[in-house]
């Protein structure tokens, strides 16, 4: 069983910056260089990197393209790419440029055909992104909530070819309150999807009570993300890519 650690870097105008509850008036810049800032990650041992284009989140189309390029360029490992991706061409686009996932959210709620198809044509490279507030869905970049269950949304995917789910309690997400692990757990719990946790990562307790938890849903918590608590110096990624490999390896 492994638990990857995926160091978030999030863009808003070209620049990596991290929001308090999904807010964009909300937001922290932590590095005008994101190329710099994924081979940092990639120095450290991250193999994996989650980017998320802010701005495309809202707009409903791709707005930090070259960043995100330059990003992949620049890291060694594999990354997944979420925000604005609503259409088969976006989807086409991303895979085609190297990113191994793409992370489909707004679309997975009212275009699923769409996450299915491309699913079936991308077998384990489509991520549907479950973004929860008082565990309804929220949309369009978390400025709408719907009236459908977290766990309803992800259970619509089962077996339709998605490689996991990210789950991310938008109340949590850059206020480092602590991870919603037992919201996460009961997720994955209802689910045969894996799941990727999100959203209030404050130190490393939390990601070794996630890595402990993953010891008891049989190994459907595939990892957890984590961006302001790197930033800010909270959550060495070291420390927290050793605690996943040693941890999660003698469970």
């Amino acid at each position: 069983m492994s638990f990857t650690i995926f160091p978030a870097i999030d863009l808003k105008g070209g620049q990596v910056v991290r929001l308090k509850e999904g807010l964009m008036d909300q937001a922290t810049v932590f590095n005008t260089d994101p190329a710099a800032q994924a081979r940092s990650f990639g120095a450290q041992g991250a193999a994996w990197l989650h980017i998320v284009d802010l701005d495309g989140a809202f707009a409903g189309e791709p707005r930090n393209a070259a960043a995100v390029e330059a990003i992949i360029a620049a890291f060694p490992g594999k990354t997944q790419v979420g925000g604005g991706i609503r259409d088969d061409a976006t989807i086409e686009r991303w895979l085609g440029l190297g990113v191994a996932r793409v992370v489909i959210g707004t679309a997975a709620l009212k275009n699923p055909a769409l996450v299915k198809a491309a699913a079936a044509r991308h077998p384990g490279r489509i991520v549907v992104a479950v973004d929860a507030r008082d565990g309804m869905v929220a949309t369009d970049g978390w400025a709408a909530v719907s009236d459908v269950p977290v766990a309803a949304l992800a259970q619509r995917f089962e077996d339709a070819g998605v490689a996991a789910v990210l789950f991310t309690d938008v109340g949590r997400d850059g206020l480092l309150k602590g991870c919603n692990v037992e919201a996460t757990v009961a997720l994955a719990e209802a689910t045969t999807l894996p799941v990727i946790a999100s959203g209030g990562v404050a130190d490393i307790a939390d990601i070794e009570a996630l890595v402990a938890a993953a010891g008891t849903v049989k190994g459907r918590l595939e990892g957890v993300i984590s961006g302001r608590a790197i930033y800010d110096g909270r959550l060495d990624l070291g420390a927290a890519l050793a605690c996943a490999r040693v941890e999660v390896g003698a469970a």
